[in-house]
């Protein structure tokens, strides 16, 4: 099931809370892919945005998504300019995510400025898969396209985390917004994983999103991220992420918490 499809299968917006059953192919182990359980507490979130744009969101990875997941969104703050949401994703098991998404509305000032200058790195046409072999890497990898644009690959031994990557979706259905960017932020392995010498696991533990535009352009879908691991101490990984368009317009930045099984 490609991207369009999965939520189109989401329960309807005017209902309590939104239903989906998540399918084998968006899968990291045991559970979903945490940039797509990022993405439907987004999706269900957006009614009652009020029509805003998002800002901000932050969320915890509370247990192993699976099965059915239902999200329930509600607003805990609705102002002029901003609304404050919450969105519990709950299952069989409890709580899976918890999530606080700030949507607000543009506003004049005398600030200006974005200083978050793209990686030098070679376009999309000439970048090396990012995965050595085709198909290898985690179930839910297979709905994107991801090259490596700088940086080592996972299990490398690198001497630092810092990789640059152009990825988007393969389903060309997939529109060009604040959902599907946020689904597909996540996409590449923690950058981490490139000082590994041998297979560990992972586990992502809590991420903040902050979108730096309200519209979302670029060609042919790409857009190039970078993920640096800034510490890594008893088990767990601190990580910083930044995303461009293919003009080198900043659209993200981003942080993450990720607990190391290496």
């Amino acid at each position: 099931m490609n991207f369009t499809q999965l939520l189109a299968s989401v329960s309807p917006a005017d209902a309590p809370a939104r239903a989906t059953a998540i399918p084998e192919n968006w899968m990291q182990g045991r559970t979903a892919y945490g940039g797509l359980t990022a993405a439907l507490c987004l999706e269900a979130a957006i009614p009652l945005s009020g029509g805003l744009p998002v800002r901000a969101v932050q969320v915890a990875f509370v247990g192993p998504v699976n099965g059915t997941a239902v999200c329930k969104p509600e607003v805990l703050r609705q102002g002029k300019n901003t609304v404050f949401t919450s969105v519990r994703m709950t299952g069989e098991d409890g709580v899976l995510a918890e999530a606080i998404i700030t949507f607000g509305a543009a506003r004049t000032s005398a600030l200006d400025f974005a200083h978050l200058p793209p990686p030098e790195v070679p376009p999309p046409a000439t970048a090396p898969n990012y995965f050595r072999k085709e198909g290898q890497g985690p179930t839910f990898a297979q709905n994107f396209d991801i090259l490596l644009a700088g940086g080592n690959p996972p299990m490398s031994g690198a001497a630092e985390a810092d990789i640059s990557i152009w990825m988007r979706h393969k389903d060309p259905a997939t529109l060009n917004d604040a959902v599907a960017l946020l689904a597909l932020a996540d996409a590449p392995p923690p950058a981490a994983m490139s000082m590994f010498t041998a297979p560990g696991r992972i586990s992502s533990m809590t991420w903040m999103a902050e979108f730096l535009t309200e519209t979302i352009e670029t060609d042919a879908r790409w857009f190039l991220a970078r993920h640096t691991a800034q510490t890594a101490r008893n088990g767990y990984s601190s990580q910083a992420m930044s995303m461009w368009n293919t003009a080198g317009e900043p659209v993200m930045i981003g942080r993450q918490t990720i607990a190391v099984f290496a």
